[in-house]
């Protein structure tokens, strides 16, 4: 089968930030879930602004496999703004994306990539689900609730887990919201399920396998007082934006 002369059925972005000693076995062990489920796909390595060679192993991977594509940034764009350029990019008609240390295990992207053909616009994996299976420290999974409680309190969101490295979309309904997500950096995830529920997109939380990275590029204390900081502008956008379509009607 020649996935080169086929339209792309998924489109797959590791955003990666100085991952060059386990970005190869993940792009590899991705791409085996992906041939058993999608006819055609492509990955794309997002790659932004690394310090320790990850564009030349992204480079790498290019040359060798047709499927994955390296997009390279000489500056650090955050991974928000790195998230949006790639999907401007890509070519599927679903686009996902997962971090590049697979703390969700690669086996969930057939029943992420289920849910989007069965009709939903947005789908996440939750940490939150009580199917969910999940290896975290207390403080983590703490510092976790109290964020997503407050996401749920200030910005009137039914879901539990906004922040899972590991979500897919139906291509129209992204293309739909990518302006208008004002975050640069981790509060990105937040902000694309909100936006999509108080549009009126259908959204969807499923069950994962999650494992907590040994190395994960949260700054705790600081990128939890950022996050919190944009909860308040989402907050204040959405407030407007409700006063101003109920003096409109």
């Amino acid at each position: 089968m020649n996935r080169l002369n086929q339209k792309v059925e998924v489109s797959l972005v590791f955003p990666a930030y100085n991952e060059a000693d386990r970005l190869e076995g993940a792009v590899l062990k991705t791409m085996k879930h992906l041939e058993r489920t999608v006819d055609s796909f492509e990955i794309i390595i997002a790659e932004d602004g690394s310090t320790d060679g990850t564009d030349k192993v992204a480079e790498e991977l290019s040359r060798r496999y047709p499927q994955v594509k390296h997009l390279h940034s000489d500056e650090r764009l955050g991974r928000g703004r790195a998230l949006n350029r790639a999907f401007k990019k890509a070519k599927g008609k679903i686009l996902i994306y997962t971090d590049v240390d697979l703390s969700t295990d690669p086996k969930f992207l057939k029943p992420l990539i289920h849910t989007i053909k069965s009709g939903y616009d947005f789908v996440t994996g939750s940490r939150m689900h009580p199917k969910s299976i999940v290896e975290r420290s207390t403080l983590r999974r703490l510092l976790s609730l109290t964020y997503n409680l407050m996401v749920r309190v200030f910005l009137k969101s039914p879901l539990r887990d906004h922040q899972c490295g590991f979500k897919g979309f139906k291509r129209e309904a992204l293309m739909r919201l990518l302006d208008k997500v004002e975050a640069g950096h981790w509060f990105w995830d937040t902000e694309i399920l909100v936006l999509a529920y108080h549009s009126g997109f259908r959204v969807k939380e499923i069950p994962i396998v999650w494992k907590g990275g040994k190395r994960s590029k949260v700054r705790m204390f600081s990128d939890i007082v950022d996050m919190g900081v944009n909860i308040l502008k989402l907050w204040w956008r959405l407030m407007i934006k409700e006063k101003s379509q109920s003096i409109g009607s």
